[in-house]
């Protein structure tokens, strides 16, 4: 586990907000313009990368001057991190699993492959050490069921409780329990819009993106509740540039679908809140709102 961006040095922040992904591109896509406000409002914004992304497929004129697809991967994170104003970016070292069904699944070093015990102890460890009041992290079906969103949805989960009890992984810090935590979700009503115009323009849409391995129509039949909306209107630039970092992640159909959808779907972001447990009709507009 290592940290690959300096931590910013300046006046007390207004509060600590930890998000916990899995590949590198997860920051950008989905929470990016979250990620950025904060970072904005002088929050220190943590990130925690679990892998640098190494399955699939990436053009081979985009790997000049890289040793491997992580290296490249691990300098498009630096540059998304660096825009959307992240205050540090924690690897935890694991290969990426890639999708259900593939070789990759079976790689001694894939995070899907590591004990969630592990995986754990050392999101748990992160926790105390960074004492963030607010977590952020994956959906229980990973948003587009990758098994590496999974293994960090579950980990994290299980980390938010155990940072909080002493006899739960001691390593040497203080217990700590963060105030919130939200699971990042999106609007299936919008998403079912957009899996039916694409079938109308003859998309399929049971094998979509870079490698055609995203199941868009099984995505849209799961459904989460939306407690918190995050309007990220004026940061809608910071993450554009923090997405345009991950190229390799993009061919021509793919950005054009990211731009489209964005459009689409608006100007918020969207989050199930899992602690404290929601009540009925609960709206939050601010992660933040409550805490002390």
């Amino acid at each position: 586990m290592r940290l690959c961006s300096l931590t910013r040095l300046g006046t007390p922040s207004p509060g600590t907000l930890l998000a916990v992904f899995a590949h590198p591109d997860d920051e950008s896509f989905g929470v990016g313009g979250t990620l950025a406000l904060y970072a904005r409002r002088g929050v220190s914004v943590h990130l925690v990368c679990a892998t640098l992304g190494e399955a699939g497929s990436v053009p081979q004129e985009m790997l000049q001057g890289f040793p491997s697809i992580a290296d490249l991967r691990e300098t498009e994170l630096r540059c998304a991190a660096s825009h959307l104003g992240l205050t540090s970016v924690h690897l935890l070292g694991y290969r990426d699993s890639g999708m259900p069904g593939t070789a990759d699944n079976h790689h001694p070093d894939a995070l899907m492959a590591a004990p969630l015990e592990e995986v754990t102890a050392r999101i748990t460890h992160l926790i105390r050490g960074l004492r963030p009041q607010v977590v952020v992290t994956f959906d229980p079906v990973g948003g587009y069921r990758h098994p590496d969103h999974i293994v960090i949805h579950t980990a994290t989960v299980q980390a938010f409780e155990a940072a909080a009890d002493p006899r739960r992984f001691p390593d040497g810090l203080p217990a700590f329990r963060p105030e919130k935590l939200y699971f990042h979700t999106f609007s299936r009503r919008l998403l079912r819009v957009l899996v039916r115009t694409l079938e109308v323009l003859g998309r399929d849409v049971h094998h979509f993106g870079r490698n055609a391995d995203i199941d868009l129509a099984d995505v849209a039949s799961e459904s989460f509740p939306v407690h918190a909306r995050i309007n990220i209107r004026s940061m809608a630039k910071a993450k554009a540039r923090a997405a345009a970092c991950h190229a390799s992640q993009m061919d021509r159909s793919t950005g054009s679908f990211l731009r489209w959808s964005s459009r689409i779907l608006g100007s918020t972001e969207t989050f199930t809140r899992a602690f404290p447990p929601p009540f009925a009709g609960l709206r939050e507009s601010d992660f933040f709102e409550g805490v002390d």
